[in-house]
């Protein structure tokens, strides 16, 4: 629940005002919050200019005082960093750290849900990658020869794909190294959950992240086509039920150096 320390509450009424459900009074110059109703956004304990507000169902000591410089970011350096990011599918044979690993999960974990649900969650995928490749590789190739065997004009679009999905498996079972799947990269990060829009924030954060410490990833598209209603993948990652995973974030030092951002088309924007 959510707790007012009636002896730092100075009764100013900022929580009042920033709360969504509107569920926070002030009585005899007393914030009084209604807690059945609450959703846990911390909105109030990050308003409150006394820090008269606390909680007991997350821990407090996440909770960081603002102070200009270790938390503003100049927007045209920002800006640049989201421009020079690029998807990474050559890494070096180096370990990523556990420490990188939690730190990249973290940035998921405070990126906003609705209604403040946090339903997203993680799978680390690192000891048990070849035994994860044989079933994403054999999910695809069934998935190609299923295409082209039934080849009609919903599947035919998917008809270039199923080739390469079979390419890439007799490369792989002939020479484990020739990966294209994760490209020998030495760690995944599977973010899930059952609302993609919450999964697909997390993720964006992540990326970023993942930037800032000097890895690379890219997100697999073909394990995710791979993974979905497989329940044998399902059950060995121990994707719980209703849940789907979202993004497949391929993690690795990059061992490629790049020296310049990339064009892109011009935005289409209506203004109204």
């Amino acid at each position: 629940m959510m707790i007012v320390d009636k002896e730092k509450c100075i009764g100013c009424g900022l929580c009042v005002k920033d709360c969504f459900p509107g569920i926070i009074k002030v009585v005899d110059n007393k914030a009084k919050i209604r807690n059945l109703a609450c959703i846990k956004c911390g909105h109030c304990i990050a308003v409150c200019p006394k820090g008269a507000i606390t909680t007991d169902e997350y821990k407090m000591e996440d909770v960081k005082t603002y102070n200009e410089a270790e938390f503003n970011i100049e927007a045209d350096t920002l800006l640049n960093f989201i421009k020079f990011r690029r998807s990474t599918r050559q890494f070096k044979n180096k370990d990523v750290e556990t420490e990188k690993i939690l730190k990249i999960i973290e940035s998921g974990r405070f990126t906003q849900t609705a209604t403040n649900s946090q339903n997203v969650s993680y799978i680390v995928v690192k000891d048990n990658m070849e035994k994860l490749k044989e079933l994403i590789y054999e999910s695809l190739k069934n998935k190609g020869e299923e295409i082209l065997t039934n080849l009609n004009p919903q599947t035919m679009p998917y008809k270039r794909y199923a080739q390469l999905w079979l390419k890439m498996y007799k490369a792989y079972k002939e020479n484990a190294k020739n990966d294209k799947l994760f490209f020998n990269a030495p760690a995944l990060i599977l973010v899930v959950s059952e609302s993609p829009i919450n999964a697909s924030l997390a993720s964006s954060n992540m990326e970023l992240i993942v930037n800032a410490l000097g890895l690379g990833t890219f997100f697999s598209g073909f394990f995710a086509i791979a993974a979905q209603e497989n329940e044998e993948i399902r059950s060995f990652l121990g994707v719980e039920e209703k849940k789907e995973i979202v993004t497949c974030m391929v993690i690795g030092y990059p061992d490629v150096k790049y020296f310049r951002t990339v064009p892109r088309k011009e935005p289409l924007i209506s203004w109204k």
